[in-house]
C-alpha cells in the first residue's frame, strides 16, 4: 500500500493540489501497479476533500475504487459522514497501539477507547464501508505495553475490520526487534491480515520491512522517495528491488516506470532525490573510477542485479580525475568519437586537471575538450555567440539584443522576456525559427546551484535539461553571472545539436 499521498504529505513543507494527487494516483495505480493507495487524512479541509472526490469519481470510472484509502479517526460518525461524501469506500482507522497513547492522548481506559473503535466500525457496517485500523504507536506498545496490544486485538477481533496495520510510528525498532513482535502478533492470530508500516529515524525502514516480511506480514506501506513524517517511509523502489533480488518475491509492481514516477513526485513535492539515492538518485548508475568502466568491458564485472535498464534508466560513466582512459573512451564512443592513444592520453590529462579543480566535467563537454587539447578541430564551434546586450528596467519586460554566427553567416534579433535568459532565449530562437526555419529544442528543466566545492560568492553552474528530435539530454555553463552560466550552457546545446542540420 502506497501512503505518498497521506503520510508521505506529512513531509515538512509538502503539500499536493487536487490535480497532483490524482496525477500521482493514476502513475501508482495504472502506471507502477501498487496494490493500494491512501491518499488523504479526512476532514483537514475542503481542498483535501475536492482531491478525494476528484480520485474517487476517477478511480470508480475504472473499477480501482477499491483500491483508494483514507485515514479516519475515532470520533463517531464524522469521518465515516465526510469519506462517504466524497465516495470513498475503504477507511483506515486510526486507532491507539500503545497503552501510554490511549490513557495519556485520549485519557481513556483501553474498555472505553475498544467500544470507540467497535462503534465506528459498526457505523462503518451500515454504510458499507470497508475497515483496516492503525494501531498507532504499536512499536512502543509491543515494548512496554504488549498486554495492552493483545486486550485491544482480544476486543476487536470479532468485528468486521479487514486488515490490522501495524506501525513502527517513532522508527524505533530494529530488525530482530521487528522479527519478535511480528512473530508474537502471528502467534496470537495467525489467520490476521497484517500489514507494517515503517519509518526511518533510523535509516532502518527498509530493513526493518524486509525483516517484517521474513516474520509472515501480509502487507507492506512504502512512500515514492521514502517521503514521510520526519525520516520518512521505506521508499518504494528499494523495497521492491530487495524483495525481487533478495527473496525471490513477486510482487505486481512494474520496475520500469520507478523512475518516471519518482521524478514526478520529486517534482510535485518540491523534496529534492538525493543523487546518490539508490535505484531513482542521479548518480546510482553511474561508474566514476576508471577500472569500473574496464572492467565492464570485460565482462561486466562492475554490474550487479540492479541493471538500470529494469528502471528505464541506463548506466553511465563519469568523467572525472579518477575516470582513467576507459570511462572516457566509453563516452566518446557514445559521441561517435574515435581518438588514437596519444589523444587519448592528452584528453586524459585535461579531465583530471578540471577533475582536480572539482569542475564538472559531462559527456556534453567531451567534444570541446578534445577540440581544445587537440587543436585539429576535431568539433569545432560552429554556433558563436558575436555580442549580445540584456537589460532590466524597473516596470519594463527585460530585453534582449543578440548577434550570433552560424557557420560563418552572422544573425541578429531582439525579443522582450519574463526574465533577462528568456529574453535571450526568445531573441535567439527568432533566429532558428523565423529566419533558418528550423527547429528549437525545448526547455524542459532549469536548474541553478553553487558547483561542489564552490564558495557563494564565486561560480554559479546552471544545468539545463533539451529535449530535441526524441532526445534529451543537459549540457551545464559555469560562470559568475547566472545569466551568463545559462547561455553558456545554451551554447553548448546548439553545438551539440548543430550537426545534426547537416543530415537534413
Amino acid at each position: 500500500m502506497d501512503t505518498t499521498l497521506r503520510d508521505g504529505e506529512q513531509t515538512s513543507g509538502v503539500s499536493f493540489v487536487p490535480h497532483e494527487k490524482l496525477m500521482i494516483t493514476r502513475l501508482l495505480l495504472e502506471d507502477l501497479k501498487v496494490d493500494r493507495v491512501e491518499v488523504a487524512s479526512a476532514r483537514v479541509s475542503e481542498g483535501e476533500f475536492e482531491a478525494v472526490k476528484m480520485i474517487c469519481d476517477w478511480a470508480a470510472r475504472r473499477n480501482l475504487l477499491h483500491k483508494v484509502e483514507v485515514l479516519g479517526f475515532c470520533d463517531g460518525h464524522a469521518s465515516l459522514d465526510w469519506i462517504q461524501r466524497t465516495g470513498c469506500r475503504v477507511i483506515n482507522l486510526l486507532c491507539k497501539g500503545s497503552l501510554k497513547h490511549c490513557v495519556h492522548q485520549l485519557k481513556k481506559t483501553p474498555e472505553e477507547h475498544i467500544e470507540d473503535i467497535i462503534n465506528v466500525v459498526h457505523y462503518a457496517d451500515e454504510l458499507d464501508i470497508a475497515v483496516n485500523v492503525y494501531l498507532e504507536d504499536w512499536s512502543s506498545g509491543m515494548k512496554d505495553s504488549p498486554e495492552y496490544v493483545f486486550r485491544l486485538m482480544e476486543g476487536l477481533k470479532g468485528t468486521s475490520i479487514k486488515r490490522y496495520m501495524l506501525p513502527d510510528t517513532l522508527g524505533i525498532l530494529n530488525p530482530l526487534q521487528v522479527i519478535e513482535f511480528m512473530r508474537k502478533m502471528k502467534k496470537h492470530y495467525p489467520d490476521t491480515h497484517f500489514d507494517f508500516h515503517a519509518h526511518n529515524d533510523y535509516d532502518l525502514a527498509v530493513s526493518n520491512v524486509l525483516a517484517a516480511v521474513l516474520s509472515g506480514v501480509k502487507g507492506l506501506h512504502t512512500t515514492i522517495n521514502g517521503l514521510g513524517e520526519r525520516a520518512g517511509n521505506a521508499p518504494l523502489a528499494s523495497v521492491q528491488a530487495i524483495l525481487k533480488d533478495h527473496f525471490n518475491a513477486t510482487t505486481g509492481i512494474d520496475e520500469s516506470r520507478l523512475n518516471e514516477v519518482s521524478r514526478v513526485v520529486e517534482s510535485y513535492s518540491g523534496i529534492m532525490i538525493p543523487a546518490n539515492k539508490p535505484i531513482v538518485g542521479e548518480n546510482v548508475f553511474t561508474q566514476v573510477a576508471g577500472v569500473h568502466a574496464d572492467g565492464d568491458n570485460k565482462q561486466n564485472l562492475y554490474c550487479n542485479d540492479l541493471l538500470p535498464e529494469r528502471f528505464g534508466r541506463k548506466r553511465e560513466y563519469a568523467l572525472g580525475k579518477t575516470s582513467g582512459k576507459a570511462n572516457i573512451r566509453k563516452n566518446l564512443e557514445d559521441l561517435g568519437l574515435q581518438l588514437d592513444e596519444a589523444s587519448m592520453r592528452k584528453v586524459t590529462e585535461r579531465i583530471i586537471e578540471l577533475g582536480d579543480k572539482k569542475e564538472l566535467v559531462t559527456q556534453e563537454d567531451l567534444p570541446y575538450i578534445v577540440s581544445d587539447v587537440l587543436k585539429h578541430g576535431v568539433v569545432s564551434d560552429r554556433v558563436k555567440l558575436k555580442s549580445y546586450i540584456v537589460n532590466l528596467a524597473h516596470g519594463l519586460k527585460p530585453m534582449a539584443t543578440l548577434k550570433v554566427e552560424i557557420n560563418g553567416k552572422e544573425y541578429e534579433e531582439n525579443s522582450s522576456g519574463d526574465g533577462q535568459y528568456d529574453a535571450f532565449v526568445r531573441a535567439l530562437r527568432k533566429v532558428y525559427k523565423v529566419t533558418l526555419g528550423r527547429k528549437f529544442p525545448m526547455l524542459t528543466n532549469y536548474a541553478v546551484s553553487i558547483p561542489p566545492g564552490g564558495r557563494t560568492d564565486a561560480f554559479v553552474q546552471t544545468v539545463i535539461t533539451w529535449s530535441f528530435e526524441d532526445r534529451v539530454f543537459r549540457t551545464r555553463g559555469l560562470d559568475a553571472d547566472q545569466t551568463e552560466a545559462a547561455i553558456k550552457a545554451t551554447l553548448k546545446m546548439l553545438n551539440i545539436i548543430e550537426p545534426e542540420f547537416d543530415a537534413c
